[in-house]
């Protein structure tokens, strides 16, 4: 600014010097912070770059630990191949496997860290929501390794939730070790995370939605941009450890009719209803070992026992069962016996998972909430409203973590990418909300959040686009 302009905006009438100053330093701040990119964020989309490159290799690693785990506990062999231990020869003594395993987890969060304990996701929260997204080192390695211990021994997790904490770990220990501010720690943490559900899964796009509903809680360029990044590198360097098979296969489905539409909004009340069902008892699941008299390092041991007992009579609900998913998607499991398995399969999973051993909510959720949905289907045929089973699956498995997680975007493109198909897009929009709405209704938290809340830790219910603060410019 000139001299001239200076002393010409001094002699405003009622207009200081001073404040004239302060007006333009502060209207300079807000134009830097309303830039879409500036230096600093390439930087950070390098990093990014990096990450979601690095994130690859980690988890195919962990697939291949589970591998070794399982084929080695179950079968007496040595192989990295990914196989349920459903078809194990060990009869009765199969029961041993995942108390044994739960064991070794327990003692690894008592000499390790405690905080291995859980699906991954609400660890990470916190960790942005009150620790300026700083994830200690050791759990680095100690989460994918209690994990794989846990799931290789039988445990009824997925894979997803620990290799997307472990991504998320990465980032944070990345960001803790170069120079950069929390918001950017924060961006990488979550860019960590996101490249670990895009391995897993091969479906970027809506990692990039799970990471901004869940955990960076915004929507700007500077955030979305170096998560994109981070999945787009993830995605072009996984068909060489993944192939290009997906994880779960989805037979064609066909566009419904306008009736159809009300059927799947029904749907969705239903599954709204039982995503509150299981957040709940899986909480007071936990609740129920807080007061138990024995050292919490001893309480997976006892939801091993229960996963073993359960894995005696139904031997698919052990283990990571993305098989168990397609089964479903694919018609051929109903009736009866798909109520007795995803009975048997909530049960496994909520005592084991409010046991407090390390493993994923995402599959068990799929899976329960996609059997469910067929049932369901099965169900509005009987009243002459037929829907197609494959459809309904589909959209009970989405709407079911939609109303359990909150994570609406994520649930219906996260199910459009396993498709690969745009016909379920409506059908998978009405179950969707109807379940969110559902779920906000009669519940304040969620799966995610209810230990946080119950921490004290106050976690944002959206995300919002950011507005210039104040007198500081944060990064």
């Amino acid at each position: 600014m000139s001299s001239h302009e200076i002393e010409k905006s001094s002699t405003t009438p009622g207009l200081p010097l001073s404040l004239s100053f302060s007006a333009l330093i502060k209207d300079a701040h807000i134009k830097r912070y309303h830039r879409t990119l500036d230096r600093r964020s390439l930087i950070i989309c390098l990093l990014c770059m990096a990450l979601g490159a690095f994130v690859s290799p980690i988890a195919y690693g962990l697939i291949m630990l589970i591998g070794i785990i399982t084929n080695f506990a179950f079968y007496g062999k040595f192989s990295t191949n990914f196989i349920s231990p459903a078809n194990s020869p060990l009869h009765y003594s199969i029961v041993l496997v995942p108390v044994i395993g739960s064991l070794i987890v327990g003692l690894m969060a008592r000499f390790g860290s405690k905080a291995i304990r859980g699906h991954g996701i609400p660890e990470a929260m916190e960790q942005i929501l009150t620790n300026e997204s700083r994830i200690p080192i050791r759990m680095t390695f100690l989460k994918p390794l209690s994990a794989a211990v846990a799931i290789g021994t039988g445990g009824p997790f997925g894979a997803e939730g620990p290799i997307i904490a472990t991504g998320g770990a990465l980032g944070s220990l990345l960001g803790q070790r170069i120079h950069v501010s929390a918001q950017e720690r924060k961006v990488l943490l979550a860019a960590g995370a996101a490249a670990g559900m895009t391995a897993i899964f091969g479906t970027p796009f809506s990692a990039i939605l799970l990471a901004i509903e869940l955990l960076v809680f915004e929507f700007r360029p500077r955030s979305f941009i170096p998560i994109t990044i981070a999945t787009l590198t993830t995605i072009y360097l996984r068909p060489l450890f993944f192939g290009n098979t997906q994880v779960i296969h989805v037979p064609l489905l066909s566009f419904i009719s306008e009736n159809e539409l009300l059927a799947y909004s029904l749907e969705g009340l239903v599954m709204g209803l039982l995503s509150v069902g299981i957040t709940r008892s899986t909480y007071m699941i936990e609740d129920v070992f807080e007061k138990l008299p024995l050292h919490w390092m001893w309480w997976p041991v006892l939801g091993g026992l229960v996963v073993g007992l359960i894995g005696l009579v139904s031997p698919h609900t052990m283990g990571v069962g993305y098989d168990n998913i397609e089964r479903i998607l694919d018609g051929h499991f109903l009736g009866s016996a798909l109520l007795t398995f995803c009975t048997l399969k909530f049960l496994s999973w909520s005592i084991a998972l409010g046991s407090g051993t390390s493993g994923g909510t995402l599959a068990p959720i799929f899976t329960i909430g996609g059997g469910l949905g067929v049932l369901i289907g099965q169900s509005l045929a009987f009243i002459g409203i037929p829907l197609d089973l494959h459809m309904a699956g589909l959209v009970g498995m989405a709407a079911c973590f939609a109303g359990a997680s909150r994570a609406l975007f994520t649930s219906i493109l996260f199910s459009l990418e396993i498709t690969n198909q745009l016909s379920p897009l409506v059908p998978l929009m009405a179950g969707c909300v109807t379940a969110y709405i559902v779920s906000a209704i009669l519940m304040r938290t969620t799966i995610m959040t209810e230990k946080l809340a119950r921490r004290g830790t106050h976690v944002p219910s959206e995300y919002i686009a950011a507005t210039p603060p104040s007198g500081k410019n944060p990064k």
